[in-house]
């Protein structure tokens, strides 16, 4: 234990007094905040000085009418259409709606042309506009007054309450969890992509240098693996522990300067202003604040560290027995994608199935399996899972990293001693059959 300890040592050390870490560690915290203050600026940039574009109608109907808005105004004339189109291309009009005679039952043939592709901003306002004039036209016709009916229309919006066990009710919302399970599982994929290859080439290289050779003299080689993996895991987790502070200090001055707030800034003045005036004058925003104090971060955290280690330790293990194998890079392509076939699935399975249903069979699936779960669980977790499958998916990861650990020594033991042979799959297997 006492020769991993010194392992795990020099891995961190060594990596740690780099000065490629230190500018990656110190720099990387700065892009955010950067890009932040970068499009606050333009945002209140355009808000000072709000471009305005013109889209000319030419209503074949003499029917349809668009509200303009902060951003587009609408001009109704009676140019013809190739006019219309001159206007455009001379740059006297943003863009040009052309509603042909229709059928109110069939509406269809509207075009807009403009020089650049419209955003789906206009092209949506445009839309609702028009569809909006079309039933309210048709409930003229009908005999109905649009404006009698719009006053029976109401919006109605669902508030989300869980019930644990004992009966207790907590708010919640999909968009936050979703939100949560999207972060939580895309950091642990980045992260064991990232230093899983650091694990791989750092083997690699100390395995062309013949340092291990010197290495092995005094310790096993799966003594040296795990302290490997072990090492650079810690490095990964310093690294993400200061981008943590890092950003949030930063962002929050960046967001400070252009006289915004964080999310957290704001549900402390409102706890403090109690059940004041801002309360009274947004309901919304107290529940978003219910919402957010109704999650159980501790318990989210805990086992984001959990499956951020448990995670990267199983993976990275194959990744040390990789670059054990090979002598360089390139041979190691062919070890490698094989490896990604399962986190490629569990990420693939992140939006497609878990965040959209976290209770399916195959978010249930993808969450206990072991290559799959570190992703796919922590997209379920802010859902709430029974402790029974977080168990069942927690032992099963342990006992996959043990596992793991296992096959790879065997295949460490022999490939980091080995050198200008030509490794396939068969040697793999001779190699994890053979050794003791």
């Amino acid at each position: 234990m006492d020769k991993i300890w010194l392992i795990i040592q020099r891995e961190y050390l060594s990596r740690v007094q780099k000065k490629s870490f230190l500018l990656a560690t110190l720099l990387t915290p700065l892009i955010f905040p950067a890009i932040i203050g970068l499009f606050l600026w333009i945002a209140l940039g355009d808000m000072d000085k709000p471009s305005l574009r013109i889209i000319e109608v030419v209503d074949e109907n003499n029917l349809f009418f668009i509200e303009s808005s902060d951003q587009y105004a609408f001009s109704f004339s009676k140019s013809s259409l190739d006019d219309a189109k001159l206007m455009v291309q001379n740059g006297e009009r943003y863009g040009l709606l052309h509603i042909p005679p229709i059928d109110l039952s069939k509406p269809t043939g509207f075009v807009f042309y403009s020089m650049q592709s419209p955003s789906v901003g206009i092209i949506s306002f445009v839309e609702a506009s028009l569809k909006r004039r079309i039933e309210e036209q048709r409930l003229y016709e009908a005999g109905i007054d649009p404006k009698v009916l719009e006053t029976y229309r109401t919006k109605v919006s669902i508030q989300n309450i869980t019930l644990d066990s004992k009966g207790e009710e907590k708010i919640s919302s999909a968009t936050v969890n979703y939100v949560i399970g999207f972060i939580a599982g895309i950091l642990i994929y980045l992260f064991i992509f990232l230093y899983g290859n650091q694990i791989m080439q750092g083997v690699i290289e100390e395995k062309s240098s013949r340092i291990v050779e010197i290495l092995i003299s005094s310790l096993k080689p799966f003594q040296l693996m795990m302290g490997k993996i072990v090492g650079i895991g810690a490095v990964g987790l310093t690294q993400f522990a200061i981008w943590v502070i890092l950003i949030s200090g930063l962002t929050s001055i960046v967001t400070g300067i252009f006289g915004q707030k964080m999310p957290q800034q704001q549900l402390m003045e409102i706890q403090i202003e109690g059940s004041g005036q801002a309360l009274e004058s947004s309901n919304e925003f107290l529940e978003v604040i219910q919402i957010i104090q109704g999650i159980d971060f501790v318990s989210i955290i805990l086992l984001f560290t959990f499956y951020f280690i448990a995670g990267y330790l199983l993976y990275g293990a194959f990744f040390a027995a990789i670059g054990a194998a090979v002598d360089s890079p390139s041979e190691a392509q062919q070890f490698v994608f094989p490896i990604t076939i399962p986190l490629i699935i569990s990420y693939m399975g992140l939006f497609v199935f878990v965040l959209n249903d976290p209770d399916s069979q195959v978010s249930f699936w993808l969450s206990i399996i072991p290559l799959t779960s570190p992703i796919a669980m922590m997209g379920r977790v802010s859902f709430g899972v029974p402790w029974w499958e977080l168990l069942t998916s927690m032992s099963l990861l342990i006992m996959g990293f043990i596992s793991t650990a296992w096959l790879a020594g065997k295949i460490y033991r022999i490939g980091i001693l080995t050198h200008g042979t030509k490794v396939n799959y068969r040697t793999l297997w001779k190699w994890l059959s053979s050794a003791q």
